[in-house]
């Protein structure tokens, strides 16, 4: 008979927000996989939990998640914790749960804290339509594709960033958004937890000032929730701008239209028309 795996959230910086159902879990499972052991074991030890611990992160996770599955096929029951928050968010859990699910395992999901949540809420940007996009990319020009696609999203966005580098992150948001508000929590829940807020250009003069940036960063940007109106000739920019993109004119319309409110019909006729103009 198979076991059962544990997905158990962690204390995001504050060991106390851990909850009651994660530490009878933890005292309680044969194994315990951890992101780092060694981060893990302090967790462990206020609680006074001694089970077996071992280290699952994207550098072995090829070689312990078939042990982990073997375990579990076993009759074992085993616990996954990431460093802080939901396992299974920015970390190799989810290919863990989909592994489990195909070997037909029993999964609980053992919720608590998430910085992802906590920032967002923070943020006093609408919570209705949240869109976690990771950690931002690590490249400039990848950074720079990202952001520029995301301008007309209406959802808040969120991400994590390193400290070393959120002032070109938060350049290039001034590039792609102007004055659009932000947020950056930054040591959420932890003792100099702090709170950033106005633009990207605003917030990276604060941090400018600092001999040094550090603490676990979590940033927030407010989403387009009024669409821009667009003319005629803000038509034929938007379509020649997918149309440079690589999309067939056809899916430049659909894509127009849609991140717009406008009618495929308008936008049709409005590129149409400057073509026959152009042939004249």
């Amino acid at each position: 008979m198979s076991g059962k795996l544990y997905l158990c959230a962690t204390p995001i910086g504050n060991l106390k927000d851990i909850t009651l159902r994660v530490i009878d879990a933890l005292k309680e499972v044969d194994l315990i996989a951890a992101e780092d052991t060694r981060h893990t074991r302090k967790l462990l030890t206020r609680y006074g939990i001694e089970n077996k611990l071992i280290s699952f992160h994207d550098h072995n996770e090829q070689k312990v998640l078939p042990r982990i599955i073997g375990e579990l096929q076993e009759g074992h029951s085993v616990a996954q914790v990431s460093d802080a928050g939901m396992p299974g968010i920015a970390d190799p859990g989810h290919r863990l749960v989909k592994a489990a699910v195909e070997a037909g395992i029993d999964i609980e999901v053992l919720p608590g804290p998430s910085a992802v949540m906590t920032a967002a809420v923070l943020s006093a940007f609408p919570t209705d339509d949240v869109r976690f996009l990771g950690y931002v990319p690590k490249k400039a020009g990848a950074r720079t594709r990202l952001l520029a696609g995301l301008v007309d999203e209406p959802s808040t966005l969120v991400f994590y960033e390193s400290p070393h580098r959120i002032l070109a992150t938060l350049a290039d948001i001034t590039a792609s958004f102007g004055e659009r508000p932000i947020f950056v929590g930054r040591e959420l829940t932890k003792l100099f937890e702090e709170h950033l807020r106005g633009s990207a250009a605003a917030v990276a003069l604060r941090l400018e000032e600092r001999p040094a940036i550090k603490g676990e960063l979590v940033l927030v940007v407010a989403g387009q929730r009024e669409r821009p109106v667009l003319d005629a000739d803000g038509i034929q920019e938007a379509v020649a701008k997918e149309l440079e993109a690589g999309r067939s004119k056809s899916d430049a319309v659909k894509e127009v239209a849609a991140r717009y409110g406008l009618s495929r019909r308008l936008v049709y006729e409005q590129i149409h028309g400057a073509s026959s103009e152009d042939s004249s």
